[in-house]
Order: C-alpha cells, then structure tokens, then sequence
C-alpha cells in the first residue's frame, strides 16, 4: 500500500467532455497542486451516494479556501458512470477519476476484491496530495466510513 511521503503512481484517465472523450495523465493531474483524493468503492452506491461524495461537494469551497487546487473522487467504474454520478450528485466541483480497469487503484495497493458483488473495487479511503506526493493518508477499515470524509480532510489540512 502506498504510505505518506511516496509519490503517486503513473496513470491515465478518461473523461468525457461535450467534445468527446479526453485523456489526462497523472502529470497533468497531480504537478504543482494541491489535491485532495477520496475512493469509493463505487459510483451510486448507498454510503457513497448519501454520505461521502455529498460532503466533499457542501465543503469543496472550504477546502479551496484552504489551498486545495483541486478534489478528485476516484472509483473502479467507467467515465461514463462516473460523469453520470456526478450530474446526478451535483457535484461540478469534484473531479470524477474512472479507473475502468482498477489499474491505477491496484498500483496503490488499495484495491479490493468482491467476487460476484462487483468484483475489483477501491478501498475507501483518502489522501492528502502535494505535487503528486502523498502527505496525508486516511484508510478506512472494511465497512466502515470515518476517517475519509470530507470533515476529517478538511480538519487534516
């Protein structure tokens, strides 16, 4: 698993823009910024739905006002429920990263596995991340959603 102080690991995500489809690279993401990462294990799910993604998006001014350039809301799901997720949830303010394939989750070593359930998934959790190196860690333990949140990040910075 990834600890504080290690840099994140390369990668790739899609998007999909009114243009069509666009590709950014952790480079693109994470140099020179200040970021705020939360995972879920996925999109439209209850606790993911009702209680994490929400509180980044009532707090995403709270942590601009604290320096963060820019929150990222990662899952094991396409970019297009990730874009749906997010019109759905209101949530503008929120990058929705899509790991189609759970690869870059994997390289975190926070990636889970849940059989017939939905099969590879990310681990909840969060980090705090400057230039693309890990300050601040947070990882949930299975089933449980307190550490990660929106207020424990915000409390963190």
């Amino acid at each position: 698993m990834i600890t504080v102080g290690q840099p994140l690991p390369t990668g790739e995500f899609t998007f999909i823009t009114p243009d069509g489809k666009q590709v950014l690279d952790t480079q693109a993401l994470f140099a020179g910024k200040k970021v705020v990462l939360f995972a879920v294990p996925g999109a439209f799910t209850p606790t993911c739905s009702n209680a994490h993604l929400p509180g980044y998006v009532v707090l995403a001014d709270k942590f601009q006002a604290k320096g963060v350039d820019a929150i990222y809301c990662l899952s094991v799901n396409d970019a297009f429920v990730m874009k749906a997720w997010q019109a759905a949830q209101n949530a503008e303010a929120i990058t929705m990263l899509a790991d189609g394939d759970g690869s870059w989750t994997r390289a975190l070593g926070l990636a889970k596995e849940t059989g017939a359930f939905g099969g590879l998934r990310a681990q909840r959790f969060a980090l705090i991340a400057e230039n693309g190196v890990v300050q601040q860690l947070f990882v949930e333990a299975p089933g449980k959603f307190e550490v990660s949140g929106a207020e424990s990040l915000l409390a963190a910075l």
